[in-house]
């Protein structure tokens, strides 16, 4: 990973940081995750309860869009960071304090997800757009003398930004009723610039294509965030199953969710993370891998795993209750998100169309139309939450005995 000045070592801007804070080249320190990287994710294992609190308390369409409005901008935090600790050295001292300062954004961000659309919108939105802004002019402080494509870069980037922040602010300012509108709206000009490569009339696109960058630490930093997930998830489930006496179904139920989490590992670490890694390695353009299969479509495993533990406890709290529509939406749909997300992701890392994905996806959507369209009692939550994981146990057991088959070992499977 370079870090020489694009200008040959002469200062490009008058201002900025004048030493370097870029990561070192040495390809050992270029791709190692740090700890104060590792400080700053503890701030989401809060934030994602918060969120699965909140789906699981606003079962409706009104509350499914705005817990995936909450899932995105969240991931969208996070993953911004990661790009700028990919760059900048997060063991000097004036980076780690950074991340120090964004670490503390963020919890702000995250004690206020639960009421984001009530009371602490206002909250939520100064504190979303504070740590979007101050991060990224902080980046072009750091490169502003020793990287001018990149500086470039981020000064497209913090335009776009700033545009967003208008929408997130207004937002939480006007009535309730304009809130969900406008921050998809700001959501939307987040997401959709960066697949512009934040082109701004004048100043051109960003060729993220040609973006010098660390391709083993995006894939374990990704890889990361994914295990943070999951341990949520034990963390939602644990505390549902804690709170009620103890039962056969409540037993049942714990099984269903360790399996489920267990499953979702497997997926993604046996083979897959590997994969990924090493087509971001061997790839020219690791920017273009990074951005489709690490930026946009881990949002989707992100947010499978998220629904997957309010799934776990919804199975918890009514294993035997009458099946509703709302009830088989979560249940049977965090697998399917999971597996759609996993499916694509190796698709765009190995080009593969990997049968065993879209058999599970059909095996899902059979079990949800027999739970919506059958007799009510013919499924309950729990058989429901069964039939779904036995989905992903299927895909699992399928592409270990594939792996095997071919002779991948297990050391290079991950």
């Amino acid at each position: 990973m370079a870090t020489q000045s694009t200008l040959g070592g002469h200062p490009s801007s008058r201002y900025g940081i004048r030493r370097n804070l870029l990561r070192s080249d040495v390809a050992e320190r270029a791709d190692r995750v740090t700890y104060i990287e590792l400080f700053f994710d503890l701030v989401f294992v809060f934030a994602l309860t918060q969120l699965s609190r909140y789906l699981y308390e606003n079962q409706s369409w009104v509350g499914a869009l705005e817990s995936a409005v909450l899932v995105l901008a969240l991931w969208w935090v996070w993953v911004y960071t990661t790009w700028v600790t990919n760059w900048l050295n997060p063991a000097q001292l004036t980076v780690r304090g950074v991340v120090i300062g964004l670490a503390l954004v963020g919890l702000v961000i995250s004690t206020s997800i639960y009421e984001s659309f009530g009371e602490r919108g206002l909250i939520f939105a100064v504190a979303y757009v504070v740590l979007q802004l101050g991060r990224t002019v902080f980046m072009l402080l750091a490169v502003a003398r020793h990287d001018r494509e990149l500086h470039r870069t981020f000064v497209r980037i913090l335009i776009w930004l700033v545009v967003a922040g208008v929408f997130w602010i207004v937002g939480a300012l006007l009535p309730i009723e304009y809130r969900l509108p406008l921050w998809l709206l700001a959501l939307a000009i987040e997401y959709v610039s960066a697949s512009l490569g934040f082109r701004v009339p004048g100043l051109g696109r960003s060729g993220v294509e040609s973006w010098d960058l660390s391709g083993p630490h995006i894939a374990e930093r990704s890889a990361l965030f994914v295990i943070i997930a999951l341990g949520e998830s034990f963390l939602v489930t644990g505390f549902a199953f804690v709170a009620q006496e103890a039962s056969v179904h409540g037993v049942i139920g714990l099984m269903i969710a360790f399996l489920s989490v267990l499953s979702m590992w497997w997926l993604y670490f046996d083979h897959s993370e590997r994969a990924g890694a090493r087509a971001l390695n061997d790839s020219r353009e690791p920017g273009r891998i990074a951005r489709a299969a690490y930026t946009y479509v881990h949002a989707v495993i992100i947010a499978g795993i998220v629904l997957c533990s309010v799934a776990d406890k919804e199975i918890l709290e009514h294993p035997a209750d009458a099946m509703t529509l709302s009830t088989a939406v979560i249940v049977s749909g965090g697998p399917f998100l999971y597996i759609v997300g996993m499916f694509l992701f190796r698709l765009r890392v190995t080009g593969e169309i990997l049968v065993s994905y879209l058999v599970g996806l059909g095996l899902l959507v059979v079990v949800f139309t027999i739970a919506v369209l059958g007799e009510p009692a013919v499924i309950s939550p729990l058989g429901l939450g069964a039939l779904s994981v036995g989905a992903l146990v299927v895909i699992a057991s399928w592409e270990t005995v594939v792996r095997v088959r071919l002779g991948t070992t297990d050391a290079s499977a991950g």
